[in-house]
């Protein structure tokens, strides 16, 4: 079973157990369509209901909308409480040079406020979700405003702001010198921004999450491996510094034993562990978008 949107869908699939699943077309930057996955609650919502946006990760240069595991599990839950998961495509490095992936995830955003009304969502309360770069991309989604210029494209009449991040283990200051020792990374920031990460250019800073955080920003939940040795944790920890000094709401998560991507390091099972975290974001997501957090 498939909910009929009233658009233009490329592909549909079915989720039966919570909800139904179809793939649109969001925006064509440069004349290449970009997708989206909207799961929506079954039965259909009768009325608009906030919606989470996911955004994958893949170090700006690889992945796509389908989800690992542990983000299924949250979109299980989203789903399972009434409220829509959207899942986002966007384009890569090294074809496509940053600033692409920010601007089609804002684009998607503008377009899910635009389409709001056939998709049945509340387009005052859509929140987001990323692992990894995608941690980046939401981060940038909810502190960078339209002076950033990354608004840029179709739906310019609709908003890419968000009303809450999760950000997962994602890269917050792109000039900090703590990326000196990670060779993986530097490999996927020549991909993408032409550099090396570490230096204080005008393109990386335009790129880094903390170069934006203001007393307006939206409330943050952040996850982040003690363990991490592809983003170093004190990414996390100067965003959460940050964003608190700014008198904004935020709350940081230090998983022990776990490295990037919440992945066991050694032989002691990460803390919290991934059910208890699942729980944890969806309660913030459904919670502060429903009013609730």
């Amino acid at each position: 079973m498939v909910v009929a949107l009233g658009l233009s869908s490329t592909a549909c699939s079915n989720n039966e157990d919570v909800g139904t699943e179809v793939t649109v077309t969001y925006c064509t930057p440069g004349g290449v369509g970009q997708e989206l996955d909207v799961y929506t609650p079954v039965p259909a919502p009768t009325s608009p209901v906030p919606a989470v946006v996911y955004v994958h990760g893949g170090g700006w240069i690889s992945g796509n909308q389908n989800f690992s595991p542990f983000l299924g599990l949250i979109e299980k839950q989203v789903v399972g409480s009434g409220d829509i998961f959207v899942s986002v495509n966007y384009r890569l490095a090294p074809k496509y040079r940053w600033p692409a992936q920010i601007e089609d995830v804002k684009c998607a955003v503008r377009f899910l406020r635009f389409d709001a009304k056939k998709l049945e969502i509340d387009p005052t309360r859509i929140g987001a979700i990323g692992d990894s770069a995608g941690g980046q991309l939401v981060g940038m989604l909810g502190l960078a405003g339209p002076k950033a210029g990354f608004d840029v494209g179709q739906y310019l009449n609709e908003s890419s702001a968000v009303e809450g991040v999760v950000d997962l283990y994602g890269p917050a200051d792109l000039t900090t010198s703590d990326w000196n020792g990670d060779a993986v990374m530097h490999v996927f920031a020549n991909d993408t921004f032409g550099q090396s990460f570490g230096l204080a250019t005008p393109e990386l800073v335009a790129a880094s999450p903390v170069a934006y955080v203001t007393q307006q920003a939206p409330p943050f939940l952040m996850i982040e491996g003690t363990d991490d040795a592809v983003v170093p944790p004190d990414e996390s920890k100067e965003l959460a510094t940050r964003l608190s000094a700014d008198g904004d709401s935020v709350s940081l998560v230090m998983v022990k034993y776990a490295g990037h991507g919440l992945i066991q390091v050694g032989h002691r099972p990460i803390v919290p562990g991934l059910t208890q975290l699942a729980k944890q974001i969806t309660s913030f997501l459904t919670g502060d978008l429903r009013g609730g957090g």
